[in-house]
Order: structure tokens, then C-alpha cells, then sequence
């Protein structure tokens, strides 16, 4: 790297196809840029096999990822439970709930669940779950949210009861964890995956609550943005993943969070139609992003390491961001790896009050 800082564990990528060989770019990637990790799907958005054929076929996958890899990746999923189910007991895995039918069972079901699951992770090598949601269900017509029955309701203590036991489990197996969507997605009318969302209206500051438990509780793995626009938070209308009054403002210095921020997948219409790819990374990363995450099934691409890369680098040689700052994103996730490995303790000692 021309930085000599490795920004290539800034990403975590998605990519085409149930085997990657020596010739593929995501083993260079992983071999030479040292990316961060990567984030596996069942099916595309056109219903083709993405990533994930069987249990056999994706132990394969991982295990060559890992092979390839110049520093331990991520191995990241969208294993939320319900509609949202990477692993699907049609290709041959468990199955699972969503959250608002584990939510009417009680906590206990939740933690059962949730312990189930992440075996399940683990034993393929999967080391990083984009989940729980904590999105409370203030919109039942919500068509990202509320429609899938992905939030376990309306009451920010219950949300964050049963994401605390979701986490915990999680962690007894190796896995770390990324709470989603913050500030909070519940409210919307609309689905960032299709373009710009406006909450100005709709949000609500009780939003905010299951994040300020869970974190007070000691809670440090990941939490993912929003791509929403919130001008009540933010008066320039910037999306949630590129403000720094949000990112840097909110999440670390009002709540206080230290742990790996997450942008949700930078290819989504909600950043796509009004940003280019390098003037996102750079945004994404200026507002306080540790971790840039590009899916690659809205629009495949083999340069979005590489290109990620250069833009960070055009950062620092303009001098708009400082070594000191993308030095404390590295050491960020280095303690998130440090912690799914084993060698330093998962930071979520505070006893449950709820």
C-alpha cells in the first residue's frame, strides 16, 4: 500500500459464485490487498444462486476464503432469522423464525433460537452476523422492516432484551454481531435498498433507546447505518452512512460507542443514485465509517477492493484525512477480530436488568 497502512480491511465484499480458485480476484484481494472480509448470499436479486448451493458446498467456500487470506478474514452473513435467512433449510440448513415469532414466545425463545443458529454459523466458519435488528416496529407497513417481521416490537427494552441473548449466544460460539439499522429503521415508508428515504416525519427518539442499553451493557462488536435522511439529525440531508453529525456526532460521541461502525451496502439506490462509488467510500470514511460494505449483487463488480482503496489513499493525499484517523478504524476492527478469535474477551459484562 502506498498509505503503508492496510485499508483493504476497511471492506467487506460480496462476491459471485459457490467456489473462488487461485485465479478469481477475490483471492487477490484477500492475498494482496488484505481485505478485510466478506460477506456471503444464498441468491442474487435476480433469484440465481449467489454463494450458497449446500452445507458441504459452502464448508468448501469458507475454507478456501480462508486459505486464500492474508490476515483472518470476516466471513459476514445476513443471518436474521425468518424472511431474512441466508442458510435455508431448503438448500439444506436449519430452519429458523423471525424475530416478531420468536418475540411472542419470550426471551427464552429468542436465546434457544439464537444459540441454534449461531452452531450452525460457526460450524461453517461463518464469524460475523449482520444481526440482530433493533429497529423498533413503530410502522407495520414498513416494507423493509415491519412487512418481514424483523424487529421483535415496539418496546426499546424488550428490543434490546432479546438482542442482548441473541448477542450473548452468538458469542459463546465465536461470533460476532452488528446491530442494525441505526438510528433506526423501523419508522420508514419506504426500503433504502430502491433510493432515498426521507424520516424526518416519522422518526421517533425512542429509536435511539436500544442502542443506549445495549451499549451501556458493556456492547462493542459492530452496529450498521442507515442509508435514511433524517434532517431533524442532520439539517444537511445527508443519508445516516455519510454524515458525520451522525456517525461521528451521534454514535460516538452522544451515545458513546467504540466498537466497528458498518455502512450498510454502499451499491443500495439510496447512495448509488447520488454519489459515484469512490465519492461514497470517501464520504462513508470522512463521516467516521470503519468498515465499508459493498454487497456486489446490485452491481457486480471485481474493482471494488482496488477502487476503494485508491479512494481512501486520495484522502489522504489531499490531505482531508489524517493517518491518526483511518489508524483508529484498523485498530477498531483488529479488536473485533481479537475478539472472535478468542484473544481478547468479548466486552459485555453488565448484567441484564431487563
Amino acid at each position: 500500500m502506498e498509505s503503508g497502512l492496510n485499508l483493504g480491511q476497511m471492506f467487506v465484499v460480496g462476491f459471485l459464485g459457490c467456489e473462488v480458485g487461485l485465479d478469481h480476484w477475490l483471492a487477490r484481494a484477500l492475498a494482496d490487498d488484505q481485505l478485510g472480509g466478506v460477506i456471503l448470499f444464498a441468491r442474487n436479486v435476480d433469484g440465481s444462486v449467489q454463494n450458497i448451493e449446500s452445507p458441504r458446498q459452502l464448508m468448501q467456500l469458507v475454507a478456501g476464503l480462508r486459505q486464500f487470506a492474508a490476515s483472518p478474514p470476516l466471513i459476514a452473513i445476513d443471518q436474521e432469522g425468518g424472511r431474512i435467512c441466508r442458510l435455508t433449510q431448503k438448500s439444506g440448513f436449519l430452519a429458523s423464525r423471525s424475530a416478531m415469532e420468536l418475540a411472542g414466545e419470550g426471551v427464552e425463545a429468542t436465546a434457544r433460537a439464537a444459540d441454534q443458529m449461531a452452531a450452525e454459523l460457526a460450524r461453517y466458519g461463518i464469524n460475523l452476523n449482520f444481526a440482530p435488528v433493533v429497529d423498533l416496529n413503530l410502522n407495520p407497513d414498513n416494507p423493509i422492516i415491519g412487512r418481514h417481521q424483523r424487529s421483535f416490537g415496539v418496546d426499546p427494552a424488550l428490543v434490546a432484551a432479546h438482542a442482548r441473548v441473541f448477542i450473548e449466544a452468538h458469542h459463546r460460539w465465536g461470533i460476532g454481531c452488528c446491530l442494525k439499522h441505526f438510528p433506526g429503521h423501523g419508522s420508514a415508508g419506504r426500503d433504502s435498498h430502491l433510493g432515498f428515504v426521507d424520516t424526518t416525519e416519522q422518526w421517533q427518539a425512542i429509536e435511539l433507546e436500544p442502542y443506549r442499553q445495549l451499549l451501556a451493557a458493556g456492547y462493542a462488536d459492530g452496529i450498521m447505518t442507515a442509508h435514511l435522511i433524517n434532517r431533524r439529525l442532520d439539517p444537511s440531508g445527508l443519508p445516516v452512512t455519510l454524515s458525520p453529525a451522525m456517525v461521528t456526532g451521534q454514535l460516538r460521541r452522544a451515545l458513546g460507542f467504540d466498537g466497528v461502525v458498518f455502512s450498510d451496502d454502499l451499491q443500495m439506490r439510496a447512495i448509488s443514485a447520488g454519489w459515484s462509488y469512490a465519492e461514497a467510500v470517501q464520504r462513508a470514511v470522512l463521516a467516521g465509517v470503519d468498515v465499508v460494505v459493498v454487497g456486489n449483487n446490485l452491481c457486480p463488480t471485481e474493482d471494488a477492493v482496488r477502487e476503494g482503496i485508491k479512494a481512501i489513499e486520495a484522502l489522504l493525499a489531499s490531505g482531508r484525512i489524517e493517518p491518526q484517523r483511518l489508524n483508529c478504524s484498523l485498530a477498531r476492527i483488529a479488536r473485533l477480530k481479537a475478539m472472535i478469535t478468542g484473544q481478547q474477551p468479548w466486552n459485555f459484562p453488565v448484567p441484564p436488568t431487563t
